[in-house]
């Protein structure tokens, strides 16, 4: 990039003045090398002849491996200089410019007659000699001569692996600064080794120095955005209660804002800075979620998180901060990656969808919660690069204002011009500056690392006002997205190290975007093949946003069930835009276990409505009743669903109408189960296989089918006869043994009563015999014999006695009703018992005299 009119208006006094010693210098140096490499030699065989044994054979191990030779510090890399502090970083007339740090001796072998001087290079004409400048910080061939007189600091010996500090106070009228401008300051270190037995430079830090003691009438407008932006933190679980408490995938969000937290140092840094807040809504609603009851996952459980006064503080110091400084943009809800979606989402139906409704929710959701209404409009593409497809879907969203950097559109100026940038149909590019805006990007964790980084930083500014010193031009600074504690710390030094306002003035970034562009500036954006192929390999593959398609799909079919479907809605949306977050880069394997999450805990939701698995059924008849149950675990009732049964053989089992599809309406209570009876009409006998599915009212199916056999067992009309006949048969026996029984009955009773009634009668005869005096004719023992009138024969012996034999063969003869034997009831248990002895059942013999 031309940088010509960097050199204007430039003095050379001061440059002229070094260059002049340091040409001095660099004639005599071949010479003084020869003579002190003469006095050297000398020296080191010395000191080689009288080393130690254990020192032998430590340096003959050395001796043969080049290697370890090689690691052995040298020259300028001996000792390491670090500049910890430098203050103040942009000195005026009248100041005194203090510098502190260490220096460590890498060596092997202890420094002697050390000194640390400060020494002031030329001037740098323009942001490409800055550039030049630290890609030579080692290069001692053309050090300028230290300040030197009492602004030094001595060491009589440096042991090696040991770091001592030092401090130097110089004032600023002893530096011989000229015109306004970058100077280049280095700390330097001298000394005397072993080896080198002579005063030469063993170490060096340079660092800058800007120089614009008064106020130029051209200020450079300075916006610099300060990003409040956060990995996912939240799933898309909540909990059963109306607050629907929250489900954290981790906890790890309390470290960054807890105090000397990262997020906790950018609010506590950046209230005090005139800064624009980029804000990633997500983040707010986040820790606004964690100031009431939440939860943490902890393997397959969850567990109480208990960081609310962190999330409360914090989020109180921010809402104070943006109170005092207003100007604040918001993000889409999640930060979502524009450029993946872009090339890896934008072919996909319903993917930029998702970007319109995070873009949406995003400036209610910051002013709900920060009561200040931000500014919505701004796109903001991974470090700032684009192309014509990035740009379209950034606008797609209802940004008209893309946040972009000048490595990605480039000018071919002599100077850096203003941000803004008219592309095309309405929409303004916003052009960060690429070397400001990665100032910060390294480890600067030490205060050495981050004292260079700030003086850089304030030397390129300077820098770019006195490119073009008669152009007023607004600058705009967009760091990267999540800076460290340390990172931020660094940035607000640099721009505490503005504070005077002699070059720059702040501003903000919609009045940059708003600001007149520059007619000489390039307004074209580049084309894809310009795009990093290191940013491409971060982006989300094509594959994801078809894996969020299908989730987004089941998604629609199960809200379209719910009769509270915002209690899902919002949680899984806001899920799906976290899915897709820019933050993700870097870590693809995070951003797979997160859809994977989301993915388990939506398929488990809508698992809860199902149809419970039947067994065989077996039908008999023409017409029977089919139960189907439905069942409902969800904590909210189902609706605007459809149950279809569908017989596969509609020739031998219909359903309901005479069809072979059934279907009905389905609501069911959330805990609740419902059993649906469908009708089917049987035909001919055999298996018949039943498929039941539940459907949504726009005639999806929902969840899985279930398949089910009926077995038709069909009854003919001769069949049913047969069974009639059966039945009648069965009647007809059981009123003929009825009417038996009773018969039965009846006889008994008329048996009995004709018994007692014999009973009685024989009683009165007992009576009237015992009267008898014996005297009347024929009454006495002897009357059968003695020829007299013999008495009338017992009607009950005129039949001989039935043998025992035929009594015990037939039992059923002992129970004769009346009338069986001439009129004679069977005895009764009252009778006198016979006077006669058994009677034999075999015939009587010839002359046998038988009682009858």
């Amino acid at each position: 990039m031309a940088e010509a009119a960097d050199i204007q208006g430039m003095k050379h006094s001061p440059a002229r003045r070094w260059l002049g010693r340091t040409a001095a210098v660099a004639a005599g140096v071949p010479l003084l090398a020869g003579l002190l490499g003469g006095l050297a030699a000398p020296q080191a065989s010395a000191a080689g002849s009288t080393a130690s044994p254990v020192s032998e054979a430590t340096t003959g191990a050395a001796k043969g491996s080049p290697a370890s030779a090689a690691a052995e510090p040298s020259g300028p890399n001996t000792v390491s200089v670090a500049l910890d502090t430098l203050a103040p970083s942009a000195p005026t007339k009248g100041d005194t410019l203090t510098i502190s740090g260490t220096v460590t001796n890498k060596g092997k072998k202890a420094v002697t007659d050390a000194q640390v001087d400060l020494r002031v290079g030329p001037q740098l004409t323009g942001r490409t000699a800055i550039d030049d400048a630290v890609e030579r910080s080692n290069d001692t061939t053309y050090d300028p001569l230290p300040v030197g007189g009492k602004y030094k600091v001595e060491f009589a010996k440096l042991d090696s692996g040991i770091s001592y500090d030092f401090a130097l106070s110089v004032p600023v009228s002893k530096l011989g600064l000229g015109a306004d401008g970058v100077y280049q300051l280095g700390v330097t270190l001298t000394g005397r080794t072993a080896a080198e037995p002579y005063d030469h430079t063993l170490g060096v830090r340079r660092t800058f120095l800007p120089w614009q003691p008064d106020s130029v009438d051209k200020k450079t407008k300075f916006t610099y955005l300060w990003p409040l932006i956060s990995t996912s933190h939240v799933s898309a679980e909540t909990g059963s209660d109306d607050q629907q408490t929250p489900v954290f995938e981790n906890d790890d969000l309390a470290e960054e804002l807890a105090p000397g937290g990262r997020l906790e140092q950018l609010v506590s840094l950046g209230s005090q800075l005139p800064v624009t807040w980029v804000v990633d809504p997500d983040l707010l609603a986040t820790v606004e979620a964690m100031t009431d009851p939440y939860r943490v996952r902890e393997g397959k459980s969850t567990v109480a998180g208990k960081n609310q006064l962190v999330a409360r503080t914090w989020l109180n110091a921010l809402e104070k901060a943006v109170q005092d400084n207003p100007d604040i943009v918001a993000l889409p809800f999640g930060d979502p990656d524009l450029a993946s979606l872009a090339h890896g989402g934008e072919n996909v139906s319903g993917t930029l969808g998702h970007l319109q409704s995070s873009s949406e929710v995003a400036g209610k959701t910051v002013e709900t919660i920060l009561h200040v209404p931000p500014a919505t409009d701004f796109a903001w593409p991974a470090d700032g690069a684009v192309d014509p497809s990035i740009v379209d879907v950034a606008t797609s969203a209802g940004a008209d204002k893309v946040i972009s950097r000048s490595d990605s559109i480039q000018d071919n100026l002599p100077y850096t011009a203003s941000a803004a940038r008219p592309i095309g149909g309405g929409t303004t590019a916003v052009v960060s500056d690429t070397r400001l805006s990665t100032a910060f990007q390294g480890d600067v964790t030490k205060a050495g690392a981050s004292t260079l980084a700030v003086q850089k930083f304030l030397a390129q500014t300077l820098a770019v006002n006195l490119q073009a010193p008669s152009k007023q031009r607004d600058i705009v600074v967009a760091p990267q997205r999540t800076p460290s504690a340390s990172q931020a710390q660094s940035m607000a030094r640099a721009l505490q190290g503005l504070d005077g306002k002699r070059w720059t003035q702040p501003s903000d970034l919609v009045a940059a975007a708003a600001a007149k562009p520059d007619t000489n500036a390039n307004t074209k954006v580049p084309g894809p093949t310009r795009y990093p192929d290191k940013l491409r390999d971060q982006e989300l593959p094509a594959s994801v946003f078809e894996e969020l398609k299908g989730m987004g799909e089941r998604l629609g079919k199960f809200k379209a069930i719910l009769t509270l479907p915002d209690r899902v809605a919002t949680p899984f949306a806001n899920a799906v835009n976290r899915a897709v977050s820019t933050s993700w880069r870097g870590d693809a394997k995070g951003a797979e276990q997160y859809r994977d999450s989301v993915n388990r805990y939506l398929t488990s939701l809508a698992s809860e409505v199902q149809l419970i698995q039947k067994s065989e059924l077996t039908l008999s008849g023409r017409s029977a009743t089919i139960p189907v149950t439905v069942q409902n675990q969800l904590l909210q009732g189902v609706d605007n669903l459809v149950l279809r049964l569908q017989s596969t053989n509609a020739t031998r089992l219909k359903l309901d109408d005479g069809s072979a599809v059934a279907e009905q309406p389905i609501r069911v209570d959330g805990g609740h189960t419902q059993v649906v009876k469908f009708t089917g009409a049987a035909n001919a006998n055999g298996p018949v296989e039943l498929t039941a599915q539940l459907y949504t009212t726009d005639n999806r199916p929902y969840g899985s089918p279930m398949t089910f056999q009926v077995r038709v067992s069909e009854l003919t009309p001769t069949v049913m006869l047969v069974i009639a006949g059966g039945v009648l048969m069965l009647v007809l026996a059981g009123v003929k043994m009825y009417s038996q029984r009773k018969r039965a009955v009846a006889a008994k009773a008329a048996e009995d009563k004709a018994a007692a009634d014999a009973a009685e009668q024989a009683g009165d005869d007992t009576g009237g015999g015992s009267a008898d005096d014996g005297d009347s004719p024929g009454g006495g023992p002897d009357s059968g014999t003695d020829g007299g009138a013999s008495p009338a024969p017992d009607t009950a012996s005129a039949e001989p006695a039935a043998p025992p034999a035929e009594a015990s063969a037939t039992p059923s003869a002992a129970r004769k009703t009346p009338g069986d034997l001439d009129g004679a009831g069977p005895g009764q248990p009252s009778d006198p018992a016979p006077d006669t002895r058994p009677e034999s059942g075999d015939p009587s013999g010839k002359g046998e005299k038988v009682d009858r």
